[in-house]
């Protein structure tokens, strides 16, 4: 208590107590810690983070019924034809006014190699309506198909199970460049990620197979993660299909891994090829026909 000109003040009448609850209440520390997004973010909380950032997804795939998926990845700058046309078009133009740069130059045979990989787009379109309407059936969510959940490849095969009305799944990322995911993607399995690696183990956590089209580091990152893991046991052997042999040809000399003693000639057997999106599911049947469940025990 204080006495002033002879009144006895309690704590509850004292005229700086309302300012001073306030300061209280403002403080950063008076904050409930999961709802602190200034300590969440504190780097001492990293190991919080990539916890729930592996639980939030898990639980809600689970509440959704998703018991399997198929990861397809490819280039998100892999298009329909309609927008890879305009793009062909608007290069030759830019170059018909400049003939001799190089760079335009360049732009046009980067537009028209764009331009004949839209069936690509297609195909991926197709395979995922295959596979989203033979699988989910009664509510039954396997092989759910799953994607980055970008444009281009990704947004085909999201679009494809959108097509027949089934879920998909979009694993999105932050990137520092302006991205948001595709808008095919089942609303309520859409997440966004801070880290790669734990987005990287959601890929994989349920997958019955990979399905690669023609794309590019995103898509030579998660490709050979995958064989890696593979090849290693740390995971189920599951099909790694790569869409359009032509191009994996071109790109990547697998034999020459074998012929440096880099890897085992039966390692060549994990990979195989497709051409279109009947062919593709069809070559993922037959292995789980062939190999059916699991062969590690799970959490390996």
């Amino acid at each position: 208590m204080t006495q002033t000109n002879g009144a006895i003040l309690t704590a509850h009448d004292d005229p700086g107590r309302d300012e001073r609850l306030r300061a209280i209440k403002q403080s950063t520390s008076y904050r409930q810690a999961h709802v602190d997004t200034d300590f969440m973010g504190r780097v001492e909380l990293r190991p919080v983070r990539l916890q729930l950032e592996l639980l939030k997804p898990e639980l809600i795939q689970t509440e959704q019924g998703v018991k399997s998926t198929i990861v397809v990845f490819g280039g998100t700058r892999v298009i329909e034809r309609p927008d890879a046309e305009r793009k062909v078009a608007d290069a030759q133009r830019a170059l018909a006014e400049r003939p001799g740069d190089a760079r335009l130059q360049q732009r046009v045979r980067i537009a028209q190699n764009v331009l004949k990989k839209t069936h690509y787009y297609d195909e991926a379109r197709e395979f995922a309506r295959i596979v989203s309407s033979t699988c989910q059936i009664d509510h039954h969510c396997d092989y759910v198909i799953c994607t980055g959940g970008g444009p281009g490849i990704m947004e085909a095969a999201n679009r494809g199970a959108f097509d027949v009305g089934a879920k998909s799944i979009g694993l999105n990322i932050t990137l520092p460049f302006e991205q948001e995911p595709n808008s095919f993607i089942t609303p309520e399995l859409c997440f966004e990620f801070k880290y790669f690696a734990i987005r990287k183990m959601h890929f994989l956590m349920r997958a019955k197979a990979m399905v690669a089209f023609p794309g590019g580091f995103g898509t030579m990152d998660e490709l050979f993660e995958a064989l890696t893991l593979i090849q290693t046991r740390r995971m189920q052997p599951i099909p790694v299909v790569l869409f359009g042999r032509d191009y994996w040809d071109g790109l990547i000399h697998w034999q020459h891994f074998v012929d440096e003693g880099t890897i085992s000639p039966e390692d060549l057997e994990l990979i195989q090829y497709a051409e279109t999106a009947q062919e593709c599911w069809e070559l993922i049947q037959r292995f789980h026909a062939e190999a059916p469940g699991e062969r590690l025990p799970r959490g390996q």
